[in-house]
């Protein structure tokens, strides 16, 4: 077959084909057009899923008659006119290839009237770029594009079209993505007769937190973070699910760059990231978060239904966000607001956190790490191999419990313990909290129940308080806090272990020799497709290295960074956290469980244990009265 052009009809369903998969393909586009042209105020009408009807109307600046022709012709746009506008744009649509595609697999009518005009026009086109003269029209000002019969010349796209049902949920959760992003203005949907979605145009922080609960649902709004953060020309605001509130699936997250949702490998990455030291297992976080960034900094053009886009310093992206929700979570304390406090570029002092209570756990000095660590192993590979320490029986359990109560303080709550602290219960309060007599956020422990819960008044009501899973936490943190302090021992091999690596790999080993050195590893490259492990973080000696390398090479050159090796660390951490803790029918004193709680206030990340389940929950007064009937 000879080489021609192919007819422009035909060019369209091509595009099409990227463009416009499904009814809410459609809408997407569209409503993007309505929002670019200043629109306030967006109704949807949808009829059979979108598959027989769609129409979008909007009070935007409307297209003037002269350009309604042009606008339904390929690559024609107000957007952009130079390759410089392209680099810098900031609208949602700049292709200029929704409409004729849109045109050429439906019947498409647009009506339009600018605020300059008397009357609106009207334009039919099906897709063949052979206009006639727009017909004059009542209406309003804006924009009306009326959609019928999508797919009704493509019988191969339509049959893969799924039932009405699953189209319009589609067009829905499209339509709930976007609006989320424009809280200014008021949208409406309906399917049939009947309002599917009715948004108010929000205005104020009040408004936005409420079209995020209609959205997002109500639990969401009550378990979540508002956050607001601004460093390095990169700005990053909206709301963060608490780890409590995690979910099944990864449907309840929402991410924005400049107004645009995305779909993002880096994005994902550091978000999981952030949450991985305190969500449970198999759980997926829920958020909605905006970033804001220079647009020169970001390439919106990597696709055409432009989902993806391309970051020009991706690693600086992905540290800003983990950084920044590591530590809001890392906030969030029983006396921590929803409005969380300028979170610092910087590594947080943990010392400066922790100094003005007294602590259930005994602070594990600098330099005595490494060899509690050599004990937990010891007894670690001294214990039966079949028993892990979930499944281990009780006898077994707790004569590990017993020797290291006896090798090292990683059990805080030892026998003298009661007799070093007051009887008073302000001795293991803050000064501020024992001198001025307020309640403190968990209140004061007033029982222990079956040797497992703490219960505790506070000005709100009960606090419920499983009291492993809450030391658990607490030595945790004091763990990795000595860690950081103590840096990272290396244990040189014995027998270098040789690995085998492709070119890249290789060449990506010798470009982060240096932070491999910091975290205890000690590279060295024999050949380009050869490398040698000479020396290993003496935590990780027993583990598999050269997995845990190969691991950590694939983060540095799909990521830019790595976090398997603190990971792996903290894995260990975690153990000996929960081997060291308080175990079931272990009787505190009154004392022992106030300053338990006074150290939950102070931890980071005390709301969950190390395992991702929450370690307290609060019963209100309502709530009791509810439990009684009291007052009804």
């Amino acid at each position: 077959m000879p080489i021609k052009q192919l007819p422009p009809h035909l060019v369209n369903q091509i595009a099409a084909g990227e463009v416009v998969e499904r009814p809410a393909s459609v809408v997407k586009e569209l409503l993007e057009n309505s929002i670019d042209a200043g629109a306030k105020k967006i109704e949807i009408d949808i009829e059979l899923g979108g598959i027989k009807r769609i129409r979008i109307r909007d009070d935007g600046k409307g297209i003037p008659k002269a350009e309604l022709s042009l606008a339904l012709s390929r690559h024609a746009t107000s957007k952009i006119a130079s390759l410089d506008d392209l680099e810098h744009v900031a609208s949602l649509g700049f292709r200029g290839e929704a409409l004729p595609s849109i045109a050429s697999v439906s019947r498409m009518t647009v009506s339009s009237r600018t605020e300059d005009e008397e009357q609106g026009w009207q334009l039919q086109d099906d897709g063949q770029e052979d206009f006639s003269e727009p017909e004059p029209v009542a209406h309003a000002k804006g924009t009306t594009i009326d959609v019928h019969d999508l797919f009704y010349n493509v019988p191969a796209r339509r049959k893969f079209l799924k039932t009405e049902k699953t189209e319009f949920k589609h067009l829905q959760d499209v339509v709930k993505k976007i609006s989320l992003s424009n809280f200014q203005i008021g949208i409406t949907l309906r399917n049939g007769q009947n309002n599917s979605l009715v948004l108010q145009a929000a205005l104020d922080r009040s408004g936005a937190d409420r079209r995020v609960s209609e959205i997002c649902g109500p639990a969401f709004m009550q378990e979540s973070l508002y956050l607001d953060y601004e460093a390095a020309g990169l700005k990053l605001w909206g709301w963060v699910g608490l780890p409590t509130f995690s979910r099944s699936q990864a449907d309840l997250q929402y991410f924005y760059v400049n107004g645009r949702i995305i779909r993002d490998r880096v994005v994902t990455h550091a978000v999981r990231q952030a949450y991985s030291d305190v969500l449970y297992h198999g759980r997926h976080p829920a958020y909605v978060l905006f970033l804001e960034m220079p647009p020169e900094k970001v390439d919106v053009n990597a696709h055409p239904t432009k989902h993806e886009v391309r970051f020009r310093d991706a690693r600086l992206v992905h540290d800003f966000l983990y950084r920044t929700l590591h530590k809001a979570l890392a906030d969030v304390r029983p006396n921590v607001a929803q409005d969380l406090p300028d979170i610092p570029s910087q590594k947080p002092d943990l010392n400066e956190q922790q100094k003005l209570y007294i602590p259930v756990s005994h602070d594990i000095p600098a330099g005595q790490v490494a060899e509690q660590m050599e004990v937990y192993q010891r007894l670690h590979e001294a214990a039966p191999s079949s028993s892990s320490p979930a499944t281990m029986p009780v006898s077994t359990s707790e004569s590990l419990q017993t020797e290291q109560i006896k090798a090292s303080p990683l059990a805080p709550l030892s026998e003298g313990l009661a007799d070093k602290l007051s009887n008073n219960i302000s001795a293991s309060l803050p000064v501020d909290i024992a001198n001025t007599g307020e309640t403190p956020p968990l209140g004061f422990a007033v029982a222990q129940l079956h040797g497992i819960y703490i219960l505790a008044e506070n000005a709100d009501g009960l606090v419920v308080v499983d009291m492993h899973a809450a030391h658990e936490r607490i030595t945790y943190e004091h763990l990795k806090k000595s860690m950081a302090e103590d840096n990272i021992r290396s244990q040189p091999l014995l027998v270098p272990h040789s690995l085998a690596v492709s070119q890249k790999e290789g060449d990506c080993a010798e470009e982060f020799a240096e932070a491999f050195q910091k975290l205890g590893f000690e590279l060295s490259r024999l050949s380009p497709e050869q490398i040698t492990i000479r020396a290993v973080p003496n935590l990780l000696k027993n583990g598999n290295i050269e997995q845990l390398v190969r691991d950590v090479l694939a983060d540095l050159i799909e990521h830019g960074n790595s976090q398997r090796i603190e990971q792996e660390m903290n894995e260990i951490l975690s153990t000996m956290a929960c081997h060291g803790s308080v175990r079931a029918n272990h009787r505190l004193s009154i004392p022992e469980m106030n300053a338990l709680l006074r150290d939950m206030e102070r931890t980071e990340r005390s709301g969950q244990c190390n395992h991702g389940r929450p370690t307290w929950t609060q019963l209100s007064i309502d709530q009791l009265d509810k439990l009684f009937m009291r007052g009804q």
